[in-house]
């Protein structure tokens, strides 16, 4: 058995794709372990399979799974996770770059502390700033309000209030300090096979966006933690294959699962504890972001 298996979803974003496989490779070589990299091409046209075929022929640590059509985020996962031998389980974006990360480190941290059940560590943007999907809370009505209404803005660095109006990025607790998370991002998530066996990996219900969220909330419900572990840094280039697409199509189409994927965790998790009325404006507030942010 791997101690790790890196899992990474590839789709038309060659060079980013590139850089993130070097910089691990060249990683691997300041910290040895026990590894191994999926990678999943989901239908990219932009010449990223010849790259990674390149990759396969020169390191033996690589696999390489093909799929002629774009599968979505989650199944696409799910496909590597089925030939993943690792104990534990690294989902990793293709534009997420790792200059200096010891999973030694993390992996130690993990088999001491049995009840962590994923970890994440400080995932930031390009700018230094916190990637904000990697530190939240679960999205109640309550924490969603604030959030899109910008009361979690406001009240962001005034303590007590943004422990109330910021819920959604747990906004009154300290970044650079090690503790417990609802959940984190899958650009950056490191999890336990065992309990990926438990719960089938992803929900493929959702096609791009929310398997995180998701994932977390079955983590969590199993009984285990989320840990932010701000000791070691990543940085996520964020969104280059989707929201940010140069491709209008592509935008467009991210833009639907994007809100469709608030749609279906409401639904699975918050729908049966509101009376209808409540469920039909919640609803329509989405659709009514969805039309606007096209």
């Amino acid at each position: 058995m791997k101690s790790l298996s890196i899992i990474i979803v590839s789709f038309n974003t060659k060079l980013i794709t590139k850089k993130c496989l070097i910089n691990l490779k060249n990683n691997f070589k300041k910290y040895p372990i026990n590894y191994e990299i999926i990678v999943v091409d989901n239908g990219s046209n932009d010449g990223s399979l010849q790259m990674l075929k390149n990759f396969e022929k020169k390191w033996p640590e690589f696999k390489l799974i093909i799929s002629k059509i774009n599968l979505g985020f989650g199944k696409a996962n799910n496909l590597a996770l089925k030939k993943a031998k690792g104990k534990y389980i690294l989902y990793l974006n293709s534009d997420v770059i790792v200059e200096d990360l010891d999973f030694n480190d993390l992996i130690y941290l993990m088999d001491k502390y049995q009840d962590i059940g994923a970890l994440t560590v400080k995932v930031v943007l390009p700018t230094g700033d916190i990637d904000p999907a990697s530190h939240r809370g679960f999205p109640t009505l309550w924490r969603s309000f604030t959030y899109f209404s910008g009361l979690e803005k406001i009240f962001l660095k005034v303590p007590i209030l943004n422990k109330i109006f910021g819920g959604y990025h747990l906004a009154h607790l300290n970044i650079n300090e090690v503790h417990e998370i609802e959940a984190g991002t899958g650009a950056f998530l490191l999890v336990r096979k065992e309990i990926l066996d438990k719960i089938g990996g992803f929900d493929e219900d959702y096609v791009f966006y929310g398997e995180d969220l998701e994932m977390a909330w079955q983590i969590k419900k199993l009984g285990y933690k989320i840990l932010y572990y701000p000791l070691w840094k990543v940085v996520h280039l964020k969104s280059m294959s989707g929201l940010k697409n140069q491709d209008i199509a592509i935008r467009k189409k991210t833009n639907f699962y994007f809100y469709d994927s608030m749609k279906i965790f409401y639904k699975k998790h918050y729908m049966q504890k509101y009376p209808l009325f409540i469920n039909k404006l919640v609803y329509l507030i989405i659709d009514l972001k969805k039309i606007n942010n096209r």
